[in-house]
């Protein structure tokens, strides 16, 4: 039987994106290979946040054509958005599907190779390649040329493309991800996807459209089939899920206005949460990442009072600078995030803290730099995604001047990370002698089982339990980033 392979990179949203794929090749009758060299179709889901993420994706393409040479390689994710032409001009590339004609991959990937028409699900008439796309340039300021190393890539040989307008695309993928040393637990499931907001830096928007959530029905039912499975901890999450059910939707329907005009829902992410821990039996509900506007009082104190919900808030900073946040267009101050920051704090003082921050932007100076430092050093993080600025083709601040040097730019990352693992190592030593919640991931050949505290912390629990159980654990220390303890609920006996 035809088999396929899904090789993802980038960010939870991209996983969540290559699941929906996997269901929908599985769903056509196709074997999921272990490997790319195996599969007659390979589909690279890929990402374009920074510039090394295309280069990645290039390189897949080169070690997988040297390695399956007879296969089909179907490219889609945001750099096959966002640059379409570039990518099916790479040896190798048998089709390229961007986001906005994703939901269709499985029939479009099987039209276009010789497995044939037969082997897709199209009802309708073969869909045909789009030639005519509307590329990011037509929506953001004058794109420059691909570089010397891609163009020295491209070939005149093209596969089809099947790319339109984002901005008009709808569907949302969704399907639980699965981390794949850790199976049996955790599954993470996208319930929100695009972005209405427009930070400078970012290509993300121009690649994966307008802000869409996964309607609430839909969310139960993921939720249920995987609590019916035996799964007890869910991380939901978004490229901005502070935004779910918060789109613009046409007004209708016994008392709306008869005028079609836009209205804005009026659910919220808090509405979303009451009704998974309303409406299902789910153990655990973990969060990601959510804005620091989108950090309410009434979301805060719904994390904070349930014991369901885990004790952890991912709150992106970027910068402390005034200065730099304007120029990122980023919609709050230094003194608003330092606010929601000691917020969550008081009313979760053992909650992990964590935040992503970029250095390196355009303009950034010593005093904007320390700026950020300084908060970091003061606000009760404890941990950090510490980003260098890389300037993405298309985006208002790949224009700016005062370019940040590459090599100043990573000795701030550097200062930040080391920041970073001073105040975590400290936040993991705060529990040597407490109990603390976890849920048991993998058994180690070293004598004990990995697990995850409630807030976000790595545990080595000695003795060999089963995975995908709550318990309770003693700390008795920490070694190597890591903290080590005993199982103390007696239901929790080493196999």
């Amino acid at each position: 039987m035809a088999s396929f392979y899904v090789e993802n990179f980038g960010c939870r949203a991209t996983q969540a994106d290559g699941a929906a794929i996997e269901r929908q090749f599985q769903e056509r009758g196709l074997d999921r290979a272990d490997t790319p060299a195996q599969a007659k179709v390979v589909v690279l889901n890929t990402c374009t946040v920074t510039a090394a993420a295309d280069q990645d994706a290039r390189a897949a393409i080169r070690r997988i054509r040297r390695q399956n040479p007879d296969c089909q390689i179907v490219v889609t994710g945001c750099y096959a958005q966002r640059a379409p032409e570039e990518v099916a001009a790479l040896p190798g590339v048998s089709c390229v599907v961007g986001n906005s004609h994703k939901h269709q991959i499985a029939d479009l990937g099987l039209l276009t190779s010789d497995l044939g028409p037969q082997a897709a699900n199209l009802e309708t008439p073969a869909l045909q390649p789009a030639r005519t796309f509307v590329p990011l340039s037509s929506l953001t300021p004058a794109m420059p040329s691909p570089s010397s190393e891609v163009q020295g890539l491209m070939s005149d040989a093209r596969g089809p493309i099947f790319v339109s307008d984002i901005f008009a695309h709808t569907e949302l993928l969704a399907a639980p991800v699965f981390d794949a040393a850790n199976q049996r637990t955790r599954p993470n499931l996208k319930v929100q996807d695009g972005c209405d907001n427009r930070c400078s830096f970012c290509v993300i928007p121009y690649v994966r459209g307008q802000s869409r959530s996964l309607p609430l029905a839909r969310v139960l039912d993921e939720v249920n089939t995987l609590v019916a499975a035996g799964y007890r901890e869910v991380v939901i999450s978004g490229i901005n899920l502070g935004r779910w059910g918060r789109e613009a939707v046409v007004s209708q329907g016994v008392g709306a206005a008869d005028d079609g005009r836009l209205m804005t829902d009026d659910r919220r992410l808090t509405t979303l949460i009451h009704s998974i821990l309303a409406h299902t039996a789910l153990e655990k509900l973990r969060i990601s990442s959510v804005e620091p506007m989108d950090w309410s009082d009434d979301l805060i104190a719904l994390v904070a009072g349930s014991p369901r919900i885990a004790k952890h808030a991912h709150v992106p900073m970027q910068s402390a600078s005034d200065r730099v946040l304007r120029a990122m267009h980023r919609k709050y101050r230094p003194w608003h995030y330092r606010e929601k920051i000691e917020k969550i704090r008081a009313a979760m003082p053992a909650a992990a803290i964590g935040a992503d921050v970029m250095v390196g932007f355009p303009g950034e100076s010593d005093a904007d730099f320390e700026a950020t430092r300084r908060m970091v050093d003061e606000l009760p993080f404890t941990y950090l995604h510490v980003f260098t600025y890389s300037p993405r083709p298309g985006t208002p601040a790949a224009a700016l001047p005062a370019q940040v040097p590459v090599e100043l730019a990573r000795q701030r990352n550097r200062v930040l990370r080391e920041l970073a693992a001073e105040k975590k190592l400290a936040f993991m030593r705060s529990f040597v002698g407490e109990t603390v919640e976890v849920i048991t991931l993998n058994q180690s050949s070293a004598g004990y089982t990995e697990c995850l505290t409630d807030n976000y912390l790595k545990l080595h629990l000695r003795g060999h339990h089963e995975a995908n159980r709550w318990l309770t654990a003693r700390v008795e220390s920490v070694e190597d980033g890591a903290m080590f303890g005993t199982c103390s609920n007696p239901e929790g006996a080493p196999s």
